[in-house]
């Protein structure tokens, strides 16, 4: 065949077919659902590396694909919301949790978080809960394990850990918020890279809220199937 020929049938019956499906699933992933692999252990004990968890990118607003321009807002991330952001630093693409939103004022002393004065609540953990029990069993042993009950209506309980033996930022503030900012922390509070080092995410970066783990694999044992994080939600 002439190559001309084979490429006016390549166009013709491969590509001009499938391009216009192909432009409407990534419109479709970059303005209204996408998933998001976690390569990190920062949201231990919530999301474990290997993860893969959903981003509800219509939780907030509808975006222009392809563009942060807002074309409809109807909320705004909620304090202990999981939400996908971009690092203020880097750019990088992170799945953190809302702690402080726009005014509130932040303290953390020896890992224990204070917002607007008030001292958050916490709670014993069990080894065996949710997100722990898949845990290395050094791990295990090398952490603390609590529940974060953040101040709003209603309040927001979470899981937290600690590594009491690694050096970490525990200890901050206090600072306010800004306007049209988000502070975000992990849920591994002693091994996170996260606002206490990048500062205050802008709102414009925020992509969309994480909603439940879609699949997971075991990056220790060479992505072994985590069937019981399959299709869970992320609280």
């Amino acid at each position: 065949m002439h190559p001309k020929t084979f490429a006016c049938t390549l166009w013709r019956e491969w590509i001009r077919p499938l391009a216009l499906p192909l432009l409407l699933i990534t419109a479709a992933k970059s303005a209204l659902a996408d998933i998001n692999y976690v390569p990190t252990g920062s949201m231990k004990p919530t999301i474990l590396e290997g993860d893969v968890v959903f981003v509800n990118k219509l939780a907030y607003d509808l975006k222009v694909p392809f563009t942060t321009q807002r074309i409809a807002h109807w909320s705004d991330p909620a304090r202990g919301d999981i939400v996908v952001c971009f690092a203020p630093d880097t750019g990088t693409r992170l799945v953190k949790r809302v702690i402080g939103t726009p005014g509130d004022i932040l303290e953390l002393r020896n890992d224990t978080l204070s917002i607007n004065g008030h001292r958050q609540t916490y709670s014993s953990l069990a080894v065996d809960g949710p997100g722990v029990r898949d845990l290395e069993t050094t791990e295990r042993a090398a952490a603390l394990f609590a529940r974060e009950e953040l101040i709003g209506t209603p309040p927001r309980a979470h899981s937290v850990m600690a590594l009491p033996t690694r050096p970490a930022l525990r200890n901050f503030g206090p600072i306010t918020v800004p306007a049209g900012h988000y502070f975000m922390m992990g849920d591994n509070r002693d091994n996170s890279h996260d606002s206490r080092f990048f500062g205050f995410v802008p709102r414009s970066e925020i992509v969309g809220e994480a909603k439940g783990i879609f699949v997971s694999g075991d990056l220790n044992h060479w992505l072994r199937p985590r069937f019981g994080r399959f299709f869970t939600a992320l609280e």
